[in-house]
């Protein structure tokens, strides 16, 4: 029978095979950049940073989103129906509930973070409050219960650590082209450059290309996991539809969390319809959402 524990054993061990990976690429660009720069010391300190990385992000991710989003604690007493809807939901999805905070935003959107569901956060912006009723909520609330059910947000929190590192190797390599390199680069080393430049600019796209693509991914599944919990599909069609018609950008957002939010943090300027934008974009489109949910 399906449920929103379908997914996550097969996130854990994507979680583990990302971490493995991004260990193991890392190792082979530091080797590669030590080589060009003839200097062990730039691998010591790649393979450092990424088992740190690794490390403060499994255990401090949530406190970074809360930090980076302006989120503040949300109690029953300020917020009695939001805390009822995620006290009911979560009785009704077998999962601790999650701390709850508010995003003083006019911006209709919400998010999921922490490491596993012990540690779990749920979010929702005031703008969000405003513009749904409770059936809509529900569903909202709904969908990100199932990211913390599938173990969605450490697998994206991985994929975040993989990109933003990539991208900070490949500026490396490239300032070390642009500055001079070390003394390896006469012995094969033209053949190397050119692999590292080709590299150093396509190894950040193909990250953030798996990057999106996973969130689109995740996007369907837990809208299609909330509806188990709610067994009402159209709260959470009816809230998508009003989420993208505000099209608003929120105050506090950032490209690398906007893939843990409900709706695209950076509002209309990203919604066009072309394949290149679809491409690049942290979330599906919302019609193609509210298809699904309605059956279309």
């Amino acid at each position: 029978m399906a449920s929103i524990y379908t997914h996550q054993d097969r996130n854990i061990f994507k979680t583990w095979v990302l971490m493995g990976s991004f260990l193991v690429l890392v190792i082979a660009v530091g080797w590669g950049f030590a080589w060009y720069a003839n200097s062990p010391v730039i691998l010591y300190i790649a393979v450092g940073i990424a088992f740190l990385m690794n490390i403060f992000s499994y255990w401090y991710s949530d406190k970074v989103v809360i930090k980076m989003t302006g989120a503040k604690p949300a109690t029953r007493e300020s917020h009695r129906e939001l805390w009822n809807i995620l006290e009911n939901l979560s009785i009704t999805a077998g999962l601790p509930m999650p701390k709850l905070y508010v995003v003083n935003d006019p911006a209709p959107n919400a998010f999921a973070t922490g490491r596993n569901p012990q540690h779990a956060v749920v979010a929702v912006t005031t703008g969000l409050l405003d513009i749904l009723d409770r059936n809509e909520l529900e569903g909202v609330i709904a969908h990100e219960l199932s990211h913390v059910g599938n173990r969605d947000m450490l697998v994206m929190t991985v994929a975040v650590i993989l990109v933003g590192f990539l991208a900070l190797l490949a500026d490396m390599f490239l300032r070390m082209l642009h500055f001079g390199g070390g003394n390896n680069r006469d012995r094969g080393g033209a053949l190397f450059l050119v692999i590292g430049i080709i590299g150093a600019i396509l190894i950040p796209i193909a990250a953030r290309l798996i990057h999106f693509a996973i969130s689109r991914k995740r996007e369907f599944l837990a809208d299609a996991s909330g509806v188990l919990l709610t067994r009402y599909p159209e709260g959470l069609a009816s809230a998508l539809e009003k989420i993208d018609r505000s099209g608003r950008e929120m105050k506090k957002k950032s490209h690398a969390t906007a893939h843990l939010f409900i709706a695209n943090p950076f509002g209309s300027r990203n919604r066009a319809l072309g394949y290149a934008n679809k491409l690049f974009s942290t979330h599906p489109p919302a019609a193609e959402r509210v298809a699904a949910l309605r059956g279309h």
